[in-house]
């Protein structure tokens, strides 16, 4: 017996043919990540807003999401120097579409804090450097040092009197803050903070004195006049503010803590996703409008390839691990 199908019958299971054989490498792009993306992402600044990883990322955030032809979202999650926000996203799907937006305490962490939920090194997979600057001293107007000489000499005459704030454990102005103190034999207290926003303030409003943070941060109301501004934590001037000195032409040897701005997504993100990430960092930080941006805050674009960010991280887990045993730094 022969089987009959009608003409609508055989165009149906025509289509459906061409629709599975169309469906099927769709499919596998949507698997290894060679459509990406195709859905809005989610930019995790694991500090608050107003702080100096917000402001670097708010002004890459919109040439990000014209590059990619997906909207980009900052979602600040502050807390913790910063591992709140990390812990988000190394927990999150290895899609592309969860990405850290953080700075270097990203390797500080790991060295001062007793236990972590998230293994810096294993969790995540490194795209590309967006941007480097130092972080800046600052104090209240009504401090009574000038300098960071006058800032020592006040400190060893009055030990433990003194307190500096900083935008959280771990953060890289904690560092500073704890190598001056190793640097110069000085005891000062170090008061963390959820972010930069909520320093800044409470500086300018005399509630701690000194503060250590990335220069966006201060910035504004450095050039205002509401902050006075010590030195730098660089072996370069800024070209933001280049008549603050660096520790080391304040007479503190040895004495450098460089802040950088990143992006990683979990491990196991398909390369194709942090490729395209990485050529749209590697496009946006040449752009003169963004260079100029980021000049602005005391920032240099950076870019690169993920392997040469991976090797900074492993250079500073090192580096910090060091630190962080000299200068006795530990965070239950």
């Amino acid at each position: 017996m022969k089987l009959f199908f009608a003409p609508w019958h055989r165009a149906g299971m025509l289509a459906l043919a061409a629709l599975a054989a169309f469906a099927s490498p769709l499919a596998a792009q949507a698997e290894n990540g060679s459509d990406y993306p195709n859905k809005p992402i989610r930019l995790v600044v694991p500090y608050p807003p107003g702080g100096g990883t917000d402001v670097i990322a708010r002004i890459v955030q919109e040439r990000f999401s014209a590059l990619l032809g997906q909207q980009v979202l900052i979602d600040n999650r502050g807390g913790a120097a910063g591992s709140i926000g990390t812990e988000l996203v190394a927990k999150s799907p290895p899609d592309g579409y969860t990405v850290l937006f953080t700075l270097s305490s990203h390797t500080i962490n790991p060295a001062i804090y007793a236990k972590l939920s998230f293994d810096t090194a294993k969790d995540f997979a490194p795209v590309g450097m967006v941007a480097s600057l130092p972080q800046i001293l600052v104090a209240n107007t009504q401090f009574p040092a000038n300098t960071v000489a006058e800032l020592v000499a006040l400190a060893k005459a009055k030990p433990d009197s003194i307190s500096f704030a900083s935008v959280g454990n771990g953060s890289p102005g904690h560092l500073a803050g704890e190598l001056l103190k190793l640097r110069t034999g000085t005891q000062m207290t170090h008061v963390p903070y959820r972010g930069g926003g909520p320093a800044v303030t409470d500086v300018m409003g005399g509630q701690v004195p000194l503060l250590w943070v990335s220069i966006p941060a201060a910035a504004q109301f450095v050039k205002a006049g509401k902050l006075k501004a010590l030195a730098v934590s660089t072996t370069r001037r800024s070209a933001a503010f280049p008549d603050v000195p660096t520790m080391q032409e304040a007479g503190i040897a040895d004495f450098d803590v460089d802040s950088w701005y990143a992006v990683f997504v979990p491990a196991k993100t398909p390369k194709p996703a942090i490729d395209r990430l990485n050529r749209v960092i590697n496009t946006v930080v040449k752009e003169p409008e963004i260079r100029d941006k980021l000049l602005a805050q005391g920032s240099e674009g950076v870019g690169g390839t993920p392997e040469q960010l991976g090797k900074v991280v492993t250079a500073e887990l090192v580096r910090w691990q060091k630190l962080a045993r000299e200068a006795n730094i530990k965070v239950d």
